[in-house]
């Protein structure tokens, strides 16, 4: 699980996460919308442990991330919007420096790797440098990194980015049977069919403030009933804000 308390990211006089509450317990698949500059990634390299919360805490799978980092992060998968990747290295060999990073090691190490090479559709490329990969491939990767430990809750920037129909859907795929496997899951997404596809409840924030938190449903009679598609529930619920970024899935 995940949960964030009175989270708060200062950087000068300006607050990008104001007060934040959130949880996403074992098995969810959470989605966290917001326009552009709405404190999202923020949030999510703060738990990542990538950045340090001016204030609040972070909980992940019962580990204070400020009082256990290792015990907290050792838990935890990380899908940044912007990965790096070591190109020169084969798609093998950058899971298998992934799992030395989590301590993985022994025996188990090269079936865990090809588990997660033909989980991601990679298999046959297991040998092949990584700088020869299209961009939906190296997500791909990152994914399987981000999954090879086991971890017992996954934080997504963005991940259908660049994907094209079946690589979102196999992503799709994945992270339903995660979830099953009672994963817990926060994805951050513009991508608005996605969330309403997939997520079991969605929170919208706003200039570093959660507006509102609850299943598509719930959302939509905070927007005022009826059963309209997510896209249109979140312009009302924003006040337009960020109409550019979903326009295109209007």
């Amino acid at each position: 699980m995940i949960a964030l308390e009175h989270l708060v990211k200062q950087y000068g006089t300006f607050t990008a996460v104001d007060d934040v509450n959130l949880e996403v317990a074992p098995g969810e698949i959470h989605g966290f919308l917001g326009p552009n500059g709405a404190g999202k990634t923020t949030t999510l390299r703060m738990i990542a442990g990538l950045l340090k919360p001016t204030s609040g805490r972070i909980i992940v799978n019962r580990h204070d991330l400020a009082a256990e980092p290792e015990a907290a992060k050792a838990s935890l998968g990380f899908i940044p919007d912007r990965p790096f990747i070591y190109e020169k290295l084969t798609a093998g060999e950058f899971l298998r420096f992934h799992a030395g990073l989590f301590g993985i090691d022994g025996n188990g190490v090269g079936t865990r790797v090809r588990e997660m090479l033909e989980l991601f559709e990679l298999g046959r490329w297991e040998h092949e440098l990584v700088e020869a990969f299209s961009h939906g491939m190296k997500q791909r990767l990152v994914m399987g990194a981000a999954f090879l430990h086991r971890p017992q809750a996954v934080v997504v920037d963005e991940p259908m980015v660049g994907l094209d129909p079946r690589g979102a859907r196999l992503i799709k795929d994945v992270f339903r049977r995660m979830s099953q496997r009672g994963v817990a899951i926060l994805m951050s997404t513009h991508t608005l069919e996605v969330a309403q596809e997939m997520c079991d409840r969605i929170s919208i924030i706003l200039k570093g403030r959660i507006i509102a938190c609850g299943t598509v449903q719930e959302l939509r009679d905070l927007a005022g009933g009826g059963d309209a598609h997510l896209t249109e529930v979140f312009l009302k619920l924003t006040g337009g804000s960020g109409l550019q970024e979903v326009d295109e899935f209007v």
